[in-house]
């Protein structure tokens, strides 16, 4: 599991250091940051003597950062300009650059000298700057993407908010970013994370109390999914119970069966619409049509306007089983909680109802809506998109592992919805079901990219499962 911090977590933690060990960390950083160019230059130009780093450098602590690895790219070789981006600059570490034979620019010579270098180094902003970047920098900024020039930025690219999935209108977007003491909410979160590149931490020796977000790997789901042995029956491995689809969205019912019987469930019970359960018979002939025990529900997924929606959750809730309710069901929730076996599995217009606010204000702090939603709702809510959060009533919130953009397709949260059904059948806590769910749909789609459509990548679920074992 990854750990990510709050920028005020970070600064908290280097303070201490800051005040008993003066520059020490300064220059730890520049010698992570230098290393990470050098490798970075040696792909782009094959070799490092010669090459051309143009630095961006603003007036905080990121500048000195930016310019103390300067003097080392200097040694080695390394033509090196900087652009100062401020009225001021770390004296210093300014200093130090120039004495070492760094070169000094303006604005219209930075723009102009893209067209030489091999590489930018973005130290404007760092873990304190506000989102967005102003003139001339947004233009710079502008002009190296236009230009082809590979960034490399210095704790987060300049423009984005270091504790949120967004930024400024306007931000740099890097190649490789570098960032020092552990990573933040902007590295993991998208789009944010999208415009750091590959993230590399710098280890500067802080003293990190627990992480604010943690985000999980494919070996926590390895960890937590529910293998079969050689005492298990497909009651052990779970009954699921799905009423999904309708006889307008019948194509839900199948989705939602395919992830449940793809990701392991011990049986599969339909019990929804009978136009939708023609068309399971022919896609997946072992669910089993009709009530009979069950271990979980899934509720929602393809019913569209269906009057006795509020009675059916409210009778599934009744039973206190372990609950999905998507899509439509989300609709139908009552008063008051839930209960703690109950996931709700929201996309971000969903939640903003939920919330009875704007889809931009869920998009703009989705860890919040999640917060709040739970809180409210006294369950684990699922919040779906190209970053999958789960949080439950506690306030932790927990990133599942990030899969590629393909599965941005109508039908991927029906299957989703099954495979969470299976995972609290067997018995998986929400929260874990949830992480698990999201996580292994994600890995299903790194391990086979590009425009599958949602069924495809439910019968690719098995293989990839069984890879988690070795």
């Amino acid at each position: 599991m990854r750990p990510a911090y709050l920028a005020a977590t970070i600064r908290a933690a280097e303070e201490p250091l800051l005040e008993s060990m003066p520059g020490v960390l300064m220059q730890r950083a520049a010698a992570g940051l230098a290393s990470a160019v050098l490798r970075e230059v040696r792909q782009v130009r094959g070799r490092v003597h010669g090459a051309r780093v143009l630095l961006a450098v603003g007036a905080g602590n990121n500048g000195g950062d930016a310019l103390y690895a300067g003097v080392r790219l200097l040694r080695r070789g390394v033509r090196v300009d900087a652009w100062r981006t401020a009225a001021r600059v770390h004296e210093e570490a300014w200093t130090a650059f120039r004495a070492a034979g760094g070169g000094e620019l303006d604005a219209v010579a930075a723009v102009a000298g893209l067209a030489g270098a091999d590489l930018v180094v973005d130290g404007v902003l760092g873990i304190g700057g506000r989102p967005g970047l102003r003139e001339p920098v947004a233009l710079f900024a502008r002009a190296c993407a236009d230009a082809g020039v590979p960034v490399v930025a210095v704790d987060l690219p300049s423009g984005l908010d270091a504790d949120s999935c967004g930024g400024g209108s306007t931000h740099f977007g890097a190649r490789r970013t570098v960032t020092f003491g552990g990573l933040k909410p902007c590295h993991v979160l998208e789009p944010a994370a999208s415009a750091c590149g590959t993230v590399e931490v710098v280890d500067i020796g802080l003293d990190l109390p627990a992480p604010d977000l943690r985000c999980w790997e494919p070996a926590d789901v390895a960890a937590a999914w529910p293998f079969p042995d050689a005492r298990s029956d497909k009651y052990s491995r779970g009954v699921v119970g799905l009423d999904t689809g309708s006889d307008a969205y019948p194509g839900a019912a199948v989705l939602s069966a395919l992830g449940a019987t793809h990701a392991g469930a011990g049986m599969v019970r339909f019990l929804g619409a009978d136009g939708a359960a023609s068309l399971i018979r022919r896609a997946a002939p072992n669910v089993v049509l009709g009530a009979g025990r069950v271990q979980a529900r899934v509720l929602g997924c393809g019913w569209g306007e269906r009057p006795d929606g509020a009675a059916v959750v409210e009778r599934a809730l009744a039973e206190s089983l372990p609950l999905v309710l998507d899509a439509d069901a989300l609709r139908h929730l009552p008063a008051g909680g839930l209960g703690e076996r109950v996931l709700l599995t929201p996309h971000a217009g969903e939640l903003a109802r939920l919330l009875g606010v704007e889809r931009a204000e869920v998009a703009a702090d989705p860890i919040g809506a999640v917060t709040r939603a739970a809180r409210r709702h006294d369950a684990t809510v699922l919040l779906k998109g190209a970053t999958q959060y789960a949080g439950g009533p506690d306030g932790r919130v927990t990133i599942a592992v990030p899969g590629p953009s393909w599965t941005a397709q109508a039908g991927s949260g029906d299957v989703l919805a099954g495979i969470c059904g299976t995972l609290l059948a067997a018995g998986l806590p929400p929260v874990t079901a949830a992480l698990a769910g999201a996580s292994i749909q994600a890995l299903t789609a790194r391990a086979a990219p590009g425009p599958y459509p949602p069924q495809r990548l439910a019968e690719r679920l098995p293989g990839v499962i069984a890879g988690l074992i070795g």
